[in-house]
């Protein structure tokens, strides 16, 4: 088990059943950390926390099938695992989704309400719902994964482009009463974005083997970035964009 900065943390993993929720608990968990994973399909959860558990005997792994579009059992999910372990000391949010249309004129603005329930409201209610807890901590970190295309939307992608967007800016405002809350010594915990183009992962390498996946990221790479992020102080990470793909 790791014995470096997430050693002995406690970290919640929002969408923690798909892909890169999937590898994220298999890092953490090797980092040293208690994990506890979060999904809305409790197969999907229980078959990405067995997978972390398995490979990493010696960790704690556990998952809850948590509805993150209700802010009172975001709450009480926060609230547990600080009562359970003690502490948080980091919300890692995967939570993703994606529609488009192939011409700006062709938007369905059915796509934008559920772009917003999914990749909006989520990143509101677990950072009211975590972000006592991250202050409280040493190490508090709550971590956001976005995409390039927030920052530079094309015609198709005008609903998962703003949506995207409108979270970075939820995320960022969490970073500056994270800066606030340190006053004169600087933060002691950080909200931070990591960025991608788009992820790929071993499924979708075996689906299309032709397929080059330019500027993607994949989910094991994602993982091993968001480790990182513990690795540099508050101050280094609070409020910042951090690109593991091009700048558009």
């Amino acid at each position: 088990m790791g014995n470096g900065a997430l050693s002995g943390a406690v970290i919640a993993v929002a969408g923690a059943g798909g892909p890169a929720g999937r590898a994220a608990l298999l890092r953490l968990a090797e980092a040293g950390a208690t994990v506890v994973g979060s999904d809305n399909d409790p197969e999907r959860l229980s078959e990405a926390v067995d997978a972390a558990s398995y490979a990493h005997g010696g960790a704690t792994v556990t998952g809850d099938t948590v509805d993150l579009l209700d802010l009172q059992a975001t709450r009480d999910w926060a609230n547990r695992i600080e009562k359970d372990f003690g502490r948080v000391d980091g919300l890692v949010h995967l939570v993703g989704g994606w529609r488009g249309s192939e011409t700006f004129t062709r938007t369905s603005l059915d796509d934008w309400d559920f772009l917003e329930m999914l990749l909006v409201r989520t990143v509101q209610h677990t950072s009211l719902a975590f972000h006592e807890a991250l202050q409280r901590s040493d190490r508090g970190r709550y971590l956001l994964i976005s995409a390039a295309g927030a920052s530079r939307p094309t015609a198709g992608n005008a609903a998962y482009a703003a949506a995207k967007a409108a979270a970075e800016a939820w995320t960022l405002a969490m970073a500056d009463y994270f800066r606030k809350a340190g006053g004169a010594e600087g933060p002691t915990s950080a909200a931070a974005i990591l960025v991608v183009k788009a992820l790929v992962h071993e499924a979708m390498r075996a689906e299309r083997p032709n397929a080059k996946f330019a500027g993607f990221t994949d989910v094991k790479d994602l993982a091993e970035a968001i480790v990182g992020v513990w690795e540099k102080s508050a101050a280094e990470v609070n409020g910042h964009r951090l690109w593991l793909t091009e700048k558009p």
